[in-house]
């Protein structure tokens, strides 16, 4: 959700009564870059200063989505109620990240920390940060930068002419390309009209050029909480887009093939103003889906089902482009923790903190094991014990006809755990990060996990990355999301990276990124 408080409050206000009563968009919407070109080596202009000004403030919650449906009764039908093994992955790198201070004169809440992972790099980004690590020894090249610094000298927007706005990076690698492709949010001072600013690396080196692309949606529409994927035809991306008149769910293609090598671009996209907070799915592993297979979105539709959409771009002929669904794919009953809004309790405050119970969190991670092919995907629900735990799915055969393999609710007795992360290994090893809190504990940062030969539907037991040594006072949003990354290398190693505080505070949150692999993977 955008950090600037002018998003127009009617709209937010209003727009789940708005959702439904139009019909969803059958045809295309084709456009191209407002802007591109390529620029020099980041590692050249960089600058650690954070473009705009406006004081420390808590950005306004994302659009609630109230979920159709039946609540689950009593015990959630698919909590995991019996014991489990410690998590047998072992835990490597643990290491701060970027903290907030990083942002400078941006400092806000949440973090949207995300990362991905390289052949030889690791790159994360919050707010309006980024930072690059090299894989081998954890160290950064230099220190947390501000993404503003890769769209350096563009116009518009994304560029230094105008007064502009930063918020909600994703950053993703394309491993078949051996590419970075980090994405934000450039907004005016209305908070009305927003535009996607889209930099591919040129090389694997995310320190050196980038094709820098700006992409809009239209006067007075503004791209909120965009989620990025890598699939061999395009770069597909979701937004909620706000409109004077509506919110839609928006899936919407970049031509990959043109952006790797820097030309003007083509974007195709639909509107659905029945669907909110799409996720695109996300390239994992080194086997490729089959040939021509479209693009999958996934929506938290009700509290008894998923949507599921299949999105076949054709940049040749735009026009023949669709986006054909929804599937719906039936799951046990649930209540969404704190009901989607603000519940989950810190230890020495009476501030609660943001489930966003709401929407499913990124990412929507896509594997092709040959024999089949999986999506496994999570969001926030309300356990027996704690107002939050993580409902985990593996959806198989999304082309054919979609089935959940495995689902589970993971808990941590009366312990929260939520703002979670999935990801699969190319053995079929699960990897899950997550927050959790209570009253008698900060927010920390952990993570779980399964393998294959462990009963279906079940996590193994949780082990702790960070304990938080504060809690955030005087404001009520967390992280927004948080990220699981596998290495493209092993194909084995998982990264995770979230939020916690080291003391008591408002703003002063910092991250932490660590790696895991379960020692059946080789």
């Amino acid at each position: 959700m955008t950090r600037l408080f002018m998003i127009p409050i009617a709209l937010a206000t209003c727009v789940s009564g708005l959702l439904g009563t139009v019909a969803a968009q059958s045809a295309p919407i084709v456009t191209h870059d407002l802007y591109h070109d390529i620029s020099e080596a980041v590692r050249d202009y960089r600058s650690s200063q954070a473009t705009g000004v406006f004081h420390p403030q808590e950005r306004p919650r994302p659009l609630q989505r109230p979920l159709p449906g039946p609540l689950s009764e009593g015990q959630d039908a698919a909590e995991q109620i019996f014991p489990s093994s410690p998590v047998s992955a072992i835990l490597g790198f643990d290491f701060d990240g970027i903290p907030n201070s990083a942002n400078g004169s941006l400092i806000g809440v949440p973090s949207d920390s995300n990362l991905s992972v390289g052949d030889t790099q690791v790159v994360e980004v919050i707010n309006t940060a980024y930072e690059v690590y090299d894989k081998a020894n954890h160290q950064s090249f230099f220190p947390p930068q501000q993404i503003s610094t890769v769209f350096t000298g563009m116009p518009g927007l994304c560029g230094q002419g105008v007064t502009f706005f930063f918020s909600d990076p994703v950053v993703v690698y394309d491993k078949i390309a051996g590419r970075w492709v980090i994405g934000i949010i450039a907004y005016d001072s209305t908070g009305s009209t927003g535009n996607e600013c889209i930099a591919v690396s040129a090389t694997s080196d995310a320190t050196g050029r980038y094709y820098r692309y700006a992409f809009g949606f239209g006067k007075d529409a503004f791209n909120d909480y965009p989620k990025l994927a890598v699939w061999p035809d395009a770069y597909y991306a979701s937004y909620n887009l706000f409109t004077p008149t509506n919110v839609y769910g928006t899936a919407c293609a970049y031509d990959r093939a043109a952006m790797l090598v820097g030309k003007s671009t083509k974007v195709v996209c639909f509107k659905n103003p029945n669907e909110f907070s799409f996720l695109p799915s996300d390239l994992d592993g080194t086997t490729l889906p089959p040939g021509g297979e479209p693009n999958f979105f996934v929506d938290l539709f009700s509290t008894t089902s998923l949507h599921l959409y299949r999105f076949h771009v054709d940049f040749a002929t735009p026009g023949n482009s669709t986006f054909a669904g929804p599937v719906s794919i039936p799951v046990k009953p649930f209540t969404p923790a704190c009901g989607g809004g603000t519940c989950i309790p810190q230890e020495g405050t009476e501030q609660q903190l943001d489930s966003l119970g709401d929407r499913l969190m990124f990412r929507l991670a896509y594997r092709n094991m040959s024999t089949h092919e999986s999506l496994v995907v999570n969001h926030s629900v309300q356990t027996s014990l704690a107002p939050a735990g993580v409902r985990w799915y593996e959806i198989r055969n999304p082309n054919k006809i979609p089935t959940i393999f495995q689902q589970g609710t993971f808990t941590d007795h009366e312990t929260s755990v939520w703002m979670a992360s999935i990801a699969m290994d190319h053995v079929g090893d699960i990897g899950l990060g997550f927050s959790q809190s209570s009253s008698g504990i900060h927010p920390g940062i952990s993570f779980t996990g399964r393998v294959p030969s462990d009963p279906l539907n079940t996590m193994e037991l949780p082990e702790q990355i960070v304990a938080g040594n504060g809690s955030q006072i005087g404001v009520n949003r967390w992280g927004d999301y948080s990220g699981l990354a596998i290495d493209p290398v092993d194909d084995c190693t998982f990264w995770y990276v979230n939020q916690y505080y080291p003391t008591n505070s408002g703003f002063r949150f910092h991250t932490r990124v660590a790696s895991f692999k379960f020692p059946t993977c080789h």
